[in-house]
């Protein structure tokens, strides 16, 4: 008998680890994953919390909920206030346990918000891999109220297993960011080595021409062609800053400025709190910044804007505002604008709160907020 649990336990880790291996994409691995492990087993409800360093957790994966876990779009499972991610964020959940209750569960049975289905209680495992922890594995099963040694044993080997294949999703991704970069540092090498140069002997070419003719026709002629290449050589720099941002090294604030600067505009910041920021933060900052300072620049009619920065963790605040015409916009209602879609899509891809604040002749304010811990990746 114990021979066949044992093979059976080797079955399911086998069949989950090869799922494991096969995706990249992490909440369509984790909810395969985790549908294949109800499936094989006895346990009949699960669900998943991706936690980050902050403690704020979001369900990444589910199977099988209650309604009374439903209600409300998921809302009973969108709170902090639950006892295993409470011992998970203070340290205290190393293996898997047993929580004799579920507060999620118990909380919508006294407000009789749906049916439970016979549960109370749930199995709790993290989710880890070497010295890091990324979140929670639940698992429960109407009526039962106790995990035996067997049953946790097992789930600390899944979720084992689900925590190496979250780090390994996670390092796939920062490959994948890093070779987008280096993409967009080879297209500006070659649009200034090419396209930029080409258009600078246009505009040289232009002038001679219009300096030599005695045509008054072809003199303006060679004006335009001039005013032209010269327009389109400057739109050619702002798009090889778009590319690759020459400053960013410096820090986004002087990436910020010198963009500015490039545009036509006067931009004063105030900059509190500096510290190193993770590339994906520092990188989603400048594009939202440029962005806002290309707004700035088409539709403020003013051509000074103010930057403030201040890092205090656990995020870092930008605001950039102008004190031109505005427009008749509130909160985060009714962005037609592609630019302020873009920079709301950011800020929110890495969990920040994105706000405009704009009216006629008072110009346009821009606030977001990104949390800046190290090791979140947009869960």
């Amino acid at each position: 008998m114990a021979e066949q649990e044992k093979f059976s336990k080797l079955k399911i880790l086998k069949d989950i680890a090869e799922k494991l291996n096969e995706g990249t994409n992490l909440r369509e691995v984790l909810q395969e994953v985790l549908a294949m492990l109800l499936r094989i087993t006895e346990f009949k409800t699960g669900w998943i919390f991706l936690i980050d360093k902050s403690g704020k957790n979001e369900l990444a994966a589910y199977q099988n909920l209650p309604s009374a876990l439903t209600q409300d779009h998921l809302k009973p499972m969108c709170s902090n206030n639950c006892w295993c991610v409470s011992k998970f964020t203070r340290g205290t959940l190393h293996k898997a346990s047993n929580i004799m209750e579920c507060k999620r569960l118990e909380d919508a049975i006294l407000s009789n918000s749906g049916d439970a289905c016979g549960l109370t209680h749930h199995a709790t495992v993290p989710l880890g891999a070497g010295n890091e922890q990324f979140g929670l594995l639940n698992v429960a099963s109407p009526y039962k109220t106790h995990f035996n040694e067997t049953e946790l044993d097992l789930l600390e080997s899944v979720a084992y297993q689900i925590g190496t294949a979250v780090k390994r999703i996670k390092l796939h991704e920062l490959e994948q960011e890093a070779a987008v970069a280096a993409e967009r540092n080879r297209l500006a090498r070659d649009l200034h080595d090419s396209v930029n140069q080409l258009l600078f002997s246009v505009s040289l070419t232009a002038r001679a021409g219009r300096e030599m003719s005695k045509e008054p026709q072809v003199k303006d002629t060679f004006q335009y062609i001039q005013e032209m290449s010269q327009t389109a050589l400057a739109e050619m720099k702002a798009l090889i800053w778009q590319l690759r941002p020459k400053g960013l090294e410096n820090g986004v604030v002087h990436a910020l400025t010198s963009y500015g600067t490039l545009i036509g505009l006067k931009v004063y910041t105030e900059v509190q709190g500096l510290i190193t920021l993770p590339s994906r933060v520092e990188e989603a900052v400048w594009r939202i910044g440029q962005e806002a300072l290309n707004n700035c620049k088409k539709h403020s009619g003013q051509n000074q804007v103010f930057v403030r920065i201040h890092v205090s963790t656990p995020t870092i605040l930008l605001e950039i505002w102008d004190e031109g015409r505005g427009c008749l916009l509130h909160g985060n209602e009714h962005l037609t604008s592609m630019g302020l879609v873009t920079m709301k899509e950011r800020t929110e891809s890495l969990n920040g709160i994105f706000r405009i604040e704009s009216n006629t002749e008072k110009g346009t304010r821009i606030i977001v907020e990104i949390p800046i811990q190290e090791g979140k990746h947009g869960y």
